[in-house]
């Protein structure tokens, strides 16, 4: 067993530098990818569904609804039931359940961050002039923002986590270092694909803190 160990250890420092240009780095970069795609097309979508329901007020249950069923389905399912139909092993395969998995979080931020604007604020607005699309622009938007932005935060961070689970169809970035560790029962790309995947949800969550610092400076002053 300690001859095993010494043979096949957790990190063979060795192997990250042979194998940074073919598959660390090309994984990495595929890893960023599919996670902005799939946040990106995913808060695209929320706006719309969001901006839908508070035209239409009856509309927020379907759609919470439908987000919520989008959510709950297992992504291993859905990914294998993708598989299955004639996109195959393309990109879309995995974009479309990852876009899915962010719907809910994204809308019921946008929603809560329009909801807190206070009335007064609105009637304010109103009573200047404002026409609709301004005030929503100039008035409410800045108040949303942070609900926004802790919307893709979190959207973004667990979009991370799931992209790993889509190595099972060939498109899961760093997953398919740790899916080729626990394959060969070897430690290395494994540990690798581990630990750059939780780098990369701790530079994404770092990078949203430092935007929503920057777009809401009003906040900061508040808090100190």
């Amino acid at each position: 067993m300690i001859l095993l160990a010494s043979r096949n250890p957790i990190l063979r420092w060795s192997w990250i530098p042979e194998q940074w240009d073919s598959r660390i780095q090309p994984a990495l970069l595929e890893h960023i990818q599919l996670t902005l795609l799939a946040v990106g097309i995913g808060f695209l979508l929320s706006a719309v569904l969001a901006t839908v329901a508070l035209r239409y007020r009856w509309t927020v249950g379907p759609i919470t609804l439908f987000a919520a069923f989008l959510y709950t389905i297992p992504s291993v399912a859905f990914f294998g039931v993708l598989r299955t139909t004639a996109l195959g092993l393309s990109i879309f395969t995995v974009l479309i359940p990852l876009t899915g998995f962010t719907i809910l979080i994204l809308v019921t931020n946008i929603l809560d961050g329009f909801r807190s604007v206070p009335a007064p604020v609105r009637e304010a607005a109103d009573a200047m002039g404002l026409s609709p699309a301004r005030r929503v622009l100039t008035v409410e938007v800045p108040v949303a923002i942070p609900y926004m932005i802790n919307g893709l935060r979190i959207a973004t961070v667990t979009t991370v986590g799931l992209v790993t689970v889509a190595a099972i169809v060939g498109q899961g970035g760093l997953g398919a270092l740790i899916l080729d560790g626990l394959r060969r029962t070897f430690w290395t790309p494994l540990t690798i694909g581990s630990v750059l995947a939780i780098v990369l949800a701790l530079t994404f969550d770092l990078l949203f803190v430092l935007l929503r610092n920057w777009l809401t400076p009003w906040s900061r002053a508040q808090r100190s």
